[in-house]
Parts: structure tokens; sequence; C-alpha cells
């Protein structure tokens, strides 16, 4: 069993004009040694011991039969041994339109970032908006008590138009007495000249 998943892994390698080397584990110790020690331990049976065939890409670890022949069943066998497929390859189309795929999600992703961006502004505009009302509001409030204050103060101007304050009364009652005093004050010159008068 273990030969014919060797034989069938190193049949599809040449078969695909892919570069490798065999390593014998079976006559020589260092080999065993150097695989047993570079398959990670998820990948190692429960005696701790993996079998042959294991894949690796210099010190990259690939993968054991299992995997081998999964990567080659979907058409992914270039990416499980770590190579750049060769143009033509199934793999290649694939890899194409992943990328072709990924673009469009980027794009997508670009345009949806450019609607929340025009929302979020929208919303900014929105706010902007409702302060600029509050703020309108706000003046019309102060316009109105303003108004307010201005009505208040103009019945008390329309008295004082109509009804003199207490100086002005007691002003135009001096200005009364003081003219009565003059009209006596010149009556009594006028006496006083006509005593004159009639002395001579």
């Amino acid at each position: 069993m273990i030969k014919k998943k060797q034989q069938e892994v190193v049949g599809f390698l040449e078969a695909n004009k892919i570069d490798f080397q065999q390593m014998d584990i079976a006559g020589d110790e260092d080999n065993r040694k150097w695989m047993r020690e570079n398959v990670p331990g998820e990948k190692k049976p429960q005696n701790g011991i993996p079998l042959p065939p294991q894949i690796f890409n210099e010190e990259r670890y690939c993968g054991d039969f299992e995997s081998f022949f999964s990567a080659k069943e979907e058409n992914i066998i270039y990416s499980f041994l770590g190579l750049a497929p060769p143009p033509g390859t199934k793999e290649t189309e694939k890899s194409d339109a992943k990328e072709e795929k990924s673009d469009a999600v980027e794009e997508k992703s670009e345009a949806m970032e450019k609607s929340e961006a025009t929302e979020e502004k929208s919303e900014a505009t929105e706010e902007k908006s409702e302060a600029t009302e509050e703020k309108s509001e706000a003046v019309e409030e102060t316009e109105t008590h303003t108004e307010d204050k201005a009505d208040e103060g103009a019945p008390e101007e329309a008295q004082s138009d109509q009804a003199p304050s207490e100086d002005q009364q007691e002003n135009e009652e001096e200005h009364a007495v003081t003219g009565e005093e003059e009209e006596k004050q010149e009556e009594g010159e006028g006496n006083e000249e006509v005593e004159e008068q009639e002395e001579s």
C-alpha cells in the first residue's frame, strides 16, 4: 500500500514535469529522523511515527498522501506544493477567477464605503440643518421677547406724553409763582414812580 501511494505521487510529479527528489527513509536513518522531526504534531499518527509518503518543499511541510490526493482532486495541487501554477492549467483559471472575484469584492467594498460616507455626510447635513433650525427658533424667541418688552414700554411712553410728571408739575407751579411775584414787583415799581411824580 505505501509503495503504491509513493508511485502515484512520483508518477504525478513526473507527468507534470515538477522537479523533485526522493528521500529513502528505509535505508537511511538520517532521512527517517529528519522526516519524523519535520512532520507537524497534528499530522503524526497516534504511535508518533508518520508513514511515507510525506511531501515537503525544501524545509516546508506540504502534507501526507491524503492531503496530496485531495489537492489533486480539487485542482489546487500547485498551491499544495507551494508552487506557482503554470499558465493554462485549471488551477491558473481558478486562481484568475479568484482574483476577479476578489477584485469584484473589493469594488463592492469600496462602493459600500462610499455609500456609508455619503450616508454619514447626509446625516451630518441633517444635523447641521437641525442645528440651524434650532438657532433660527432661538433667534425668533429672542425677537418675540424683545417685541414684548417694547410693547410693555410703549404704554409708559404714552402715559408720559399724556400726563406731565411730578417734576414737570412742580416746575410749572414755580413758574406760575415766579410770574406772580414779577407782576407784583412791577406793580410796586409803578407805584413808586407814581408817588415820585406826585411829590414833584
